[in-house]
């Protein structure tokens, strides 16, 4: 199953480790290093450029990386249980 990030962006759910909300785990100066260093290693891709509300830590090819994303980390685990749950992912008008 894969979850949508936004944009053009989906990621196969078995390779989530964790879904992060910005803004609360921002403020931990051990978040923000981490964050660094993922970015000094060009393992941080943004999905939009957009204000971003969540991180997605995801594990594939066996390197770690963290896609950025608009969408909120609400949302994001909404659409992980909707998709566990064999529900669509897409609406009448589209995708969600």
């Amino acid at each position: 199953m894969f979850i949508h990030l936004g944009k053009d962006y989906t990621v196969n759910m078995k390779n989530i480790i964790a879904i992060f909300d910005i803004e609360n785990t921002s403020v931990s100066g051990i978040t923000r290093d981490f964050l660094v260093k993922m970015s000094k290693k060009d393992r941080v891709i943004y999905v939009n450029d957009d204000l971003p509300k969540s991180f997605v830590l995801v594990k594939e090819k066996g390197d770690s990386y963290i896609y950025v994303s608009s969408l909120s980390s609400a949302t994001l685990k909404k659409r992980s249980k909707e998709n566990k749950e064999g529900f669509s992912l897409f609406s009448q008008k589209g995708m969600v």
